[in-house]
């Protein structure tokens, strides 16, 4: 959905389905399924695992742990994982735009054709968002914790977790839902400096806003929280199950 503007007129996420259903098949929706799993493991483990650790040297460096500590925590753990794992976030787009490419071909073309630079092509925006998305759901979850526990007859377990989850969720699809469009629309771009569309993200939303409207901002914005929200209540239980059995505090 969010190529929509550079492939057609936007239909809505039910009409997307339908379309890839119809014209290319069931194996369309998992379509850059190998590297989305690798990006997921790596990524994943990368900023969650990065969050305590930056949080608690705050914490040492400043004294304090409020939640603009929680809120930059969040940002550099993104950002850092992000900026190792972008590559394997260029071939998964690219090869939802090409269902007949095969991984490594993929990055070998990528790499022949483009230079290895292309492999973290739309960087500065994946760092941004994945900042901002990090920073939105870790700092969100933590601090909606901290007030439930405080303000509420909620303690520590599934119920807390689903709660502060959901509420995380919530705000980072908010939160991200543009920079994630305008860091697709910079990774689908290909050829020399000279003919390219975008400059760079704050030129390619504002070519957006200019040509399709703001609301293309939010372009896909349903199906990134269909995505995103299951995935953030997931990741937190589970993650805060895992810590209690490993014998390490809660989130």
């Amino acid at each position: 959905m969010q190529h929509v503007g550079q492939r057609g007129p936007l239909i809505g996420m039910t009409g997307i389905f339908v379309q890839l259903m119809k014209n290319e098949g069931f194996r369309s929706l998992y379509l850059g399924l190998t590297p989305a799993l690798t990006r997921s493991v790596l990524y994943g483990g990368l900023r969650l695992g990065l969050y305590e650790p930056t949080k608690v040297s705050f914490d040492w460096a400043f004294g304090s742990t409020n939640v603009l500590v929680k809120i930059a925590s969040g940002a550099f753990a993104g950002a850092f994982s992000t900026a190792l794992t972008n590559p394997v976030e260029v071939v998964k787009v690219r090869l939802q735009m090409n269902p007949n490419a095969v991984p490594i071909a993929e990055v070998r073309e990528i790499v022949s054709k483009e230079g290895i630079g292309a492999l973290w092509k739309g960087v500065g925006p994946a760092m941004v968002r994945a900042a901002a998305l990090t920073a939105s759901q870790l700092a969100t979850y933590d601090e909606t914790k901290r007030i439930l526990v405080k303000r509420t007859s909620l303690e520590e377990g599934f119920q807390l977790h689903l709660c502060s989850s959901v509420v995380a969720g919530v705000l980072s699809t908010l939160i991200t839902a543009p920079i994630d469009m305008i860091k697709t629309r910079l990774m689908l771009q290909q050829g020399s400096e000279s003919i390219r569309i975008y400059r760079n993200g704050f030129h390619c939303g504002y070519k957006v806003v200019c040509k399709e409207g703001p609301l293309a901002l939010y372009k896909g914005g349903f199906a990134i929280f269909a995505r995103l929200g299951p995935q953030t209540i997931i990741t937190f239980i589970l993650c805060e199950k895992l810590r209690s059995l490993a014998g390490l505090h809660t989130m």
